[in-house]
């Protein structure tokens, strides 16, 4: 399958998947996420892959979340929002293979999510995580909420969807989002190297670890779907849309004057 919005390479058993829409600040659009579902299956089904990175072109983002150019009260594809982001979310954590989150800069609202679902994650010091979605008039009722909180701790998890502050890759080791934070100019060489080493460990291995991992968390697959339904609802309200308004115009949103 040729990509429009990721791009697909292997090195050296290291499959790197990455977004390519540096001008979106790799935002996902319903494109976005169709493509990066077909290549996580492909790596998985591929022998000669060992490790899988997720990475987003350019210097200044990894990943922004959804395009908020493709949503006014629905995204611009399938699934309950427009976006199938339950089967991509799932995507990375059924394939059989470990996934580095490779995070060069922004990994903020969905971006975020992104880095917490994946196996991994290794920043460089100019990355920046942190929730945006009550910001936006949007937030994340599955894995971007429930696992956040297993992997930082509830207290900490509040705090990022509560007050929306953004958090340095030091930060983001400290609290448990991250696995190392490395200098900038370091970045792909420290992520191939503990891909390769991945690599060099038994398969099956590491396929049963992976899912063993993910069972205790994945009842929230199912907390996720249903609340897709209810972020459909949200999203058909004046109080989602001036979210969306405020960005557009370039201004503080007003949520509580939509407040029914």
């Amino acid at each position: 399958m040729s990509f429009q919005d990721i791009l697909y390479e292997l090195r050296n058993g290291v499959a790197w998947i990455t977004i390519n829409r540096p001008e979106k600040m790799n935002a996902f659009r319903g494109q976005t996420c169709e493509e990066l579902i077909v290549a996580l299956g492909q790596a998985g089904r591929d022998k000669t892959v060992g490790a899988i990175v997720l990475a987003g072109a350019g210097e200044r983002a990894f990943c922004t979340g959804g395009d908020q150019s493709a949503h006014d009260g629905q995204y611009d594809g399938r699934g309950t929002i427009g976006l199938p982001i339950e089967e991509l979310h799932a995507a990375l954590r059924d394939v059989p293979k470990p996934v580095i989150a490779r995070v060069q800069g922004y990994a903020i609202g969905g971006g975020n999510v992104l880095a917490t679902v994946c196996d991994l994650t290794i920043c460089s010091d100019k990355a920046q995580f942190g929730q945006v979605g009550p910001k936006m008039g949007s937030v994340d009722p599955g894995y971007g909420t429930a696992l956040l909180a297993r992997v930082v701790g509830e207290k900490k998890a509040r705090e990022m969807w509560y007050l929306c502050r953004r958090y340095s890759g030091a930060e983001a080791v400290a609290m448990g989002l991250a696995n190392v934070c490395v200098p900038h100019e370091q970045l792909d060489t420290v992520v191939q190297q503990w891909g390769e080493e991945i690599c060099e460990r038994s398969p099956t291995a590491l396929a049963i670890a992976k899912r063993s991992f993910n069972m205790d968390t994945a009842h929230q697959a199912g907390i996720a779907g249903m609340g897709l339904y209810a972020l459909k609802l949200y999203y058909d309200t004046e109080e989602s849309r001036e979210g969306v308004a405020a960005l557009k115009e370039k201004r503080k949103p007003d949520f509580r004057k939509h407040l029914k």
